[in-house]
């Protein structure tokens, strides 16, 4: 079924009378850099995931997050701003992290804006997925729970194991494929004492997965990544070695984990030897870019993840409980509550989810 982008100039009013149509909000807050890549990676997987029922996709943006002049304007075309939110009803919200310029959370200078977000979604959504810093400021507005900082950038592709599945999101397959990128984590304990179901885990990354239904809405929080497409941490890992060498950061960053093949591993080696011998910013044109593009242990020849299956199911999974609560609402059936969570057996989706 198609994805119909809905930007502030679009309009596709006869495909939306349909009552086989879904709104989700995105809100969008990567770096100027990464916001295009981010965009294009959300579409595509919320297109994939979109079985029988057209999605409507609106972009939203908050002022606050500090961005150049022609960002902005790129912005302005396309993206709504975020106090416009709650204007019309939105079955999903989709609400990005950034990259953290503050030590604490609430330093920052988009905190309040986020913050509204999250008291707004409880009340406006049937379900919100909270994506990587944002799912660490929900937390911590929410329920003061505060991330610990990493000794180091944890970056990788890891095998996370499904701990519980719950009605309202079930996950078919026992293991799944995520990438992560962050310098900071939630603690499972604290997370669980809280009230909030821990749903995927990972032996060497922590929690993946975890939820909490909050008023109206699901709360679904991803630590993750699994939007990502094939190159996105390669591209993380050169522009963090360019800021080694430009003196931005003071370690070289650690190669990301479970995601180059050996040949490939040995050319980020040998490159980060030349670099820590030589740190100057002029060397970064001998970084092997081709080398490790072809040596991406977790993508096929196509260039396809091997996580791509994981992400789709994720999604499909989300989408179809957002489905449910629109139908219940147009039968008259529809409860300003979502059930209450309730861990489940793993069943249902294993085909679907690349398992």
């Amino acid at each position: 079924m198609p994805l119909l982008l809905d930007t502030a100039k679009s309009a596709a009013a006869v495909e939306l009378r349909s009552a086989n149509c879904i709104t989700i909000g995105l809100v969008n807050n990567m770096p100027d850099a990464a916001l295009e890549a981010t965009k294009r990676q959300f579409v595509d997987l919320i297109r994939a995931a979109a079985t029988g029922c057209v999605v409507r996709l609106k972009l939203f943006a908050m002022a606050d997050v500090p961005r150049s002049a022609r960002a902005r304007e790129n912005l302005a075309g396309r993206y709504r701003d975020v106090a416009e939110l709650w204007n019309e009803r939105l079955d999903g919200l989709i609400v990005t992290g950034t990259e953290p310029r503050a030590k604490d959370l609430e330093d920052e200078p988009y905190w309040a804006a986020l913050t509204a977000i999250v008291d707004g979604a409880r009340e406006h959504t049937a379900s919100t997925i909270w994506s990587c810093l944002a799912a660490h400021a929900a937390v911590l507005h929410s329920d003061g729970i505060v991330r610990r900082p990493l000794k180091e950038k944890l970056s990788g592709v890891f095998d996370c194991d499904t701990v519980a599945a719950l009605p309202q999101l079930p996950i078919g397959a026992p293991r799944l494929r995520v990438p992560h990128s962050r310098y900071n984590d939630l603690p499972e304990r604290v997370l669980t004492g809280s009230g909030y179901h821990v749903l995927t885990r990972s032996a060497a990354a922590g929690v993946d997965m975890f939820a909490r239904v909050e008023r109206h809405s699901l709360f679904v929080f991803l630590q993750g990544h699994p939007e990502y497409d094939g190159g996105s941490l390669l591209r993380e890992y050169r522009r963090d070695v360019g800021r080694f060498l430009r003196g931005e950061r003071e370690h070289y960053p650690a190669l990301p984990q479970g995601y180059f093949d050996e040949g490939a591993t040995a050319a980020a080696k040998a490159f980060r030897k030349l670099a820590q011998g030589e740190r100057q910013d002029e060397i970064m044109r001998d970084f092997p870019l081709a080398a490790l593009e072809a040596g991406l242990a977790a993508a096929d020849a196509g260039g396809e993840s091997d996580w791509r299956p994981s992400a789709v199911g994720i999604y499909q999974s989300w989408i179809d409980y957002l489905k449910e609560r629109r139908a219940a609402g147009k039968a008259g059936r529809w409860s300003p509550r979502p059930r209450p969570l309730a861990a489940g057996g793993i069943a249902g989706r294993a085909a679907k989810w690349g398992e």
